[in-house]
């Protein structure tokens, strides 16, 4: 009876570990990559940035945009999805060299993004800046 009690014990510890593990895999997959990027320019109101990469690379959980070399106030976000309605973020606000927007969700469960239209203004006397699109996978 006791042998029994042991490995009926010894399974489910097993069988625990192994979801366990199985959970932490699926966890650490989650990553952000760079989907698209474009030098902007102070002279310019907007830029279209297309999303780079396959069909498969452009189906993402969460989108977000990072500057550098200059501050950036962006007044509007248009997130152009394949095959979905596109989603308008209007006065993000201004981000700071080296910052980021907060993450905006794709529709449903996953999405497929074909490109960014920001409409923005660089701040100070910085005539360009690196704006770069951020895909959650």
């Amino acid at each position: 009876m006791k042998t029994k009690i042991h490995t009926l014990t010894a399974s489910i510890v097993l069988a625990s570990a192994t979801l366990m593990g199985a959970i932490g895999t699926a966890a650490a997959a989650d990553q952000w990559f760079v989907l698209g990027e474009q030098t902007i320019k102070s002279a310019d109101p907007s830029v279209n940035i297309k999303s780079a990469g396959g069909r498969w690379d452009k189906d993402v959980k969460q989108v977000k945009l990072s500057a550098e070399g200059a501050d950036v106030q962006i007044s509007q976000i248009v997130l152009n999805w394949d095959n979905r309605k596109d989603d308008t973020l209007k006065d993000v606000g201004v981000m700071k060299a080296g910052g980021q927007t907060a993450a905006a969700d794709a529709p449903g469960r996953k999405g497929r993004l074909t490109g960014v239209t920001v409409t923005y203004k660089i701040l100070g006397d910085k005539p360009t800046a690196n704006l770069k699109v951020w895909g959650l996978d």
